[in-house]
């Protein structure tokens, strides 16, 4: 756990800017908050930075298909960047019934959106941004009542409000936010050392190797091409061919 001010200054000595035992005046604490900020936003649309996939639940209402979610939403919680496997629905007896995480282009081919109510399989999360910075859920086909729908998502990181706030952070995360939102201050003023370079480019393969989803392979049922089997692979519960 540290201080944002303290990680911004270790930054800015990376960089040349500041030496040991400087602090902030109000104007750079100021602009380098928002700096900061802008990159914190930059790392959580990279799903190898992602450390965490949060589960949120919520009892649907019969006949309804889409729901909010966000900071004040119906589902409040930090909006997801994406929905990841694995989703689900929970009956009254506690049976769980899996949901099938579509895009639009999949939501769209569906023809009957308002069909009769029962146990949804489908999901589809539109992220775009409301006036209210919440996004929306939509289940097909609409639920029946007494269901319960969980949903695994990573969310984007937490910006800080001041300077004086604390982050915490997993292992190897501070370093790699300081040394490379010190290539980031520097960007277009001065070049960093080789060393700082190092580190930055160190840290983030570390993190971006340990975030990688395990790949597992499956044989498809003993169909024979040539001399080898034809195989499938999934990589973090999306099926590739």
């Amino acid at each position: 756990m540290a201080f944002v001010s303290t990680m911004i200054l270790r930054s800015m000595r990376m960089t040349g800017e500041k030496p040991r035992g400087a602090t902030l005046n109000a104007t750079e604490a100021v602009e380098a908050l928002d700096e900061f900020n802008t990159f914190l936003e930059s790392m959580s649309i990279d799903r190898l930075m992602c450390y965490s996939v949060t589960q949120d639940s919520l009892l649907l209402t019969a006949s309804t298909t889409a729901y909010t979610i966000g900071p004040g939403a119906t589902i409040n919680t930090d909006r997801p960047i994406k929905l990841v496997d694995p989703c689900w629905i929970r009956d009254g007896d506690n049976y769980d019934y899996n949901l099938k995480v579509i895009n639009l282009q999949q939501y769209g081919t569906l023809t009957d959106k308002s069909s009769g109510a029962t146990i949804p399989t489908a999901i589809y999360y539109d992220a775009g941004l409301s006036a209210t910075s919440t996004a929306t859920l939509t289940l097909y086909p609409p639920p029946t009542a007494g269901l319960t729908l969980y949903i695994h998502s990573w969310k984007q990181f937490s910006t800080a409000s001041t300077v004086s706030q604390n982050v915490n952070l997993p292992p190897a995360y501070k370093l790699f936010v300081e040394s490379n939102f010190a290539i980031h201050l520097a960007a277009g003023f001065r070049s960093v050392s080789n060393e700082v370079a190092k580190i930055a480019k160190d840290t983030k393969a570390m993190i971006r190797a340990q975030n990688a989803p395990s790949m597992v392979a499956t044989l498809d049922h003993g169909t024979m091409v040539g001399s080898s089997l034809e195989h499938s692979i999934y990589i973090d519960s999306e099926y590739i061919e």
